[in-house]
């Protein structure tokens, strides 16, 4: 994707105009990467997790997103006690909210006004097909209220930070991606917030961007090497760049995609399948880490270390320091 220097420099806030810089890349400076990468990345994966896959009982298959590769990264105990979805609340349906009204932006008739993208957006969900909606239909008045306040919010934010989306940048919301390995007993998928512009031959020109509320942290990016590692085995040609937008800071955190980084998430992906089958087999003894998350894991009210941690993360002076 080239990006519209002219109409950066001329109409854009500068904040819009960091977007645009971060985004866009004249085509004669997009990497070009070997036909033989997807071979590559994918045998990497199947040899790395041949033999723990060979002691899975046939009726079982390990499913992973990014969730599941960070947590047993993680804390394990999390992991097991989160495999189940948790079932919706306020704060999961405010990214299915806000990712939907984005979407919807990019073909909105007129100017699109936040608060009406978030009404058109739960109205959508909420008489839909998707499993959001028995949520959505029996929330109470004031979870309605806090959800749309929220979700306005972040769609205010980043119709403020954010340039208009053109149709030649290939916006696509909400882009579920899926690598099967040994037919089937592995899986991995996700869903990236946005991606933008596509690959031409080899040459990558595809960005991938996660949308974020809250503050860094290291596990983000990691998220997003998955993504890229998915994206380059899926269609023979990694994006070009991944990024972490911070909606609260109207600030990015990116990184240009690289052969290593490819193969790094590649054995991070290893790595996690191999302990989850481990889990999977003999769930005994896994490893606890505390950490803030503490305070949404299911096994809370048993661990002893996560509510130690938990009182010291909700430090309440912490906020006035």
């Amino acid at each position: 994707m080239t990006a519209p220097l002219d109409e950066a420099t001329s109409q854009l806030s500068p904040v819009q105009q960091e977007v645009v810089a971060q985004i866009g890349a004249k085509r004669e400076t997009w990497p070009e990467f070997p036909a033989e990468l997807r071979y590559e990345l994918r045998g990497e994966l199947e040899r790395g997790t041949a033999e723990h896959v060979a002691l899975l009982p046939a009726t079982t298959s390990i499913w992973a997103n990014k969730h599941a590769i960070a947590s047993v990264h993680g804390c394990e105990k999390k992991f097991l006690a989160d495999r189940e979805f948790p079932g919706w609340s306020v704060p999961l349906a405010r990214g299915t909210v806000v990712h939907k009204a984005i979407e919807l932006s990019i073909n909105w008739n007129g100017l699109p006004i936040p608060a009406d993208l978030v009404d058109e957006s739960i109205a959508s969900l909420e008489f839909g097909e998707q499993n959001i909606s028995g949520f959505l239909q029996q929330l109470g008045d004031a979870d309605r209220a806090q959800l749309r306040s929220d979700c306005v919010d972040l769609v205010t934010k980043f119709d403020e930070c954010w340039p208009d989306l053109k149709k030649q940048w290939r916006p696509v919301t909400e882009s579920k991606i899926r690598m099967e390995l040994f037919d089937g007993k592995v899986v991995l998928q996700g869903k990236i917030d946005l991606t933008l512009g596509r690959a031409e031959g080899l040459k990558a020109g595809k960005v991938l961007v996660d949308l974020k509320s809250g503050k860094f942290q290291p596990n983000h990016m990691h998220d997003l090497r998955y993504y890229a590692m998915i994206e380059a085995v899926r269609i023979g040609v990694p994006p070009r760049r991944i990024a972490s937008y911070y909606l609260d800071q109207g600030r990015f955190h990116s990184e240009d995609v690289t052969e290593d980084m490819l193969f790094s998430a590649a054995q991070r992906a290893t790595d996690g399948i191999n302990r989850m089958i481990e889990l999977e087999l003999d769930s005994s003894d896994p490893r606890v880490a505390p950490s803030p998350a503490c305070r949404w894991c299911k096994a809370l009210e048993t661990c002893e270390p996560g509510q130690v941690s938990l009182r010291e993360f909700d430090d309440p002076l912490e906020d006035l320091l």
